[in-house]
């Protein structure tokens, strides 16, 4: 057993043996279908696919709240890609709270940001790309935070002792590269690996209409680079390596009567490449639109890297334009269209996702995902006959 889950252990047992208040439980399961529009590229990829899901969670405070618990596991079942069926401890944390200060400890996520189109300062938890491509999805990260709340702010101290490795679809999945990504020889230019012990810490207030972030990281990088090799059978594959980087980043938001100005920007500095990035634009709310109940917001970002067309992401001088539809009805309908276009060529990518309740249980999704005007150039490119419609219903209790 490793100090982390020895300490984490202790730390339980030290608040457990005050006064339970009963557990709670929720969650939902539901099944989802995808369907794609052409043809696959590569040899064993299929039209579609199914998959069930379940996502329970299991909550207990003791003490009027002072200690709890928090688990809340992923599992996930494919019809056609094994890397896809999976299973994840999202969240496995203990939480004490104290005068003005938060701790907690275990399996864990934390978001940062604000922008609609892309997350850069999100760094602390690892993508689950099998989930999803737009990198919403993480893995549970190990980790100690200790939060210290002030009036000058709240400052978040972070201690990651774990990394944990990106997912990546198998042979038989789509939204997949040419070449299969080789997990059992990843490369880590730490020489502990992926017991390399990180470090964080975020700083953030709210100042009358603004909310503003501060943060730095340093440790792992949670994107890998990749090199060209064999695996056991002699197949040409990809070799993730991860670097060490250190990053600074910048959260900012400002809510004015019916808009909301967003900025994310970081500066990230490792021997392969020293760079900046940044997104930012400003989302307006139309309330009532035709004397209605639905609520329009229009959106436009900007997406910039300084790597220009040596940047390891898709967008490096793009232009996000989008429409977020909220009807405010007893079910909770929702709409979310935008398009990302790149500036310099006539690459676009395309995503819709709208969601509705139906009862007092259920909930349907759908998503559509598409790609146009891709060349050989875009990195989107070997993913370009990978549009896709999804459906899912799920229960949740």
């Amino acid at each position: 057993m490793s100090w982390f889950n020895k300490t984490l252990l202790l730390v339980l047992a030290g608040g457990i043996n005050t006064a339970v208040t009963a557990a709670e439980w929720s969650g939902h399961v539901g099944v989802e279908a995808r369907q794609f529009v052409e043809d696959p590229l590569y040899a064993g990829q299929q039209h579609n696919n199914q998959s069930l899901v379940f996502v329970p969670e299991f909550y207990q405070q003791w003490q009027d709240g002072r200690f709890s618990l928090t688990f809340s596991p992923f599992m996930r079942q494919d019809s056609s890609d094994t890397e896809r069926s999976h299973v994840d401890i999202r969240e496995l944390l203990w939480l004490m709270v104290g005068d003005g200060w938060e701790l907690r400890a275990g399996l864990g996520r934390l978001f940062w940001g604000v922008t609609e189109s892309q997350h850069l300062v999100d760094i602390v938890n690892q993508t689950d790309l099998v989930e999803d491509l737009d990198g919403e999805q993480k893995l549970g990260q190990p980790l100690i935070n200790l939060s210290l709340i002030r009036n000058w702010g709240t400052l978040d101290l972070l201690l990651l002792p774990g990394f944990r490795e990106r997912t990546f679809p198998g042979t038989d999945g789509r939204l997949r590269l040419p070449l299969l990504v080789d997990t059992d020889q990843t490369e880590y230019e730490a020489s502990a690996g992926d017991r390399h012990v990180d470090v964080a810490l975020r700083w953030f207030h709210n100042i009358d209409d603004w909310d503003i972030g501060l943060s730095a990281f340093d440790g792992t990088a949670r994107e890998p680079l990749f090199s060209t090799g064999l695996d056991a059978g002699g197949q040409d594959v990809l070799i993730p390596y991860y670097e060490q980087i250190r990053q600074w980043g910048l959260d900012v938001q400002l809510t004015r009567e019916g808009w909301l100005w967003k900025l994310e920007a970081i500066r990230r500095d490792s021997a392969t490449s020293d760079y900046q990035a940044l997104t930012g634009g400003a989302e307006y709310t139309f309330y009532a639109i035709m004397d209605s109940d639905i609520d329009m917001g229009v959106i436009v970002e900007y997406l910039y890297d300084s790597r220009k067309e040596l940047a390891t992401t898709p967008f490096e001088d793009d232009v996000m334009l989008g429409a977020r539809f909220a009807w405010n009805n007893v079910q909770s309908t929702e709409l979310l269209a935008g398009v990302i276009g790149d500036l310099n060529s006539s690459a676009r990518a395309l995503n819709i996702e709208a969601s509705t309740r139906i009862g007092d249980s259920w909930k349907l999704a759908a998503r559509a995902r598409g790609f146009a005007g891709l060349n050989s150039s875009d990195l989107y490119y070997p993913l370009r006959n990978d549009g896709y419609l999804q459906l899912e219903l799920a229960r949740y209790f």
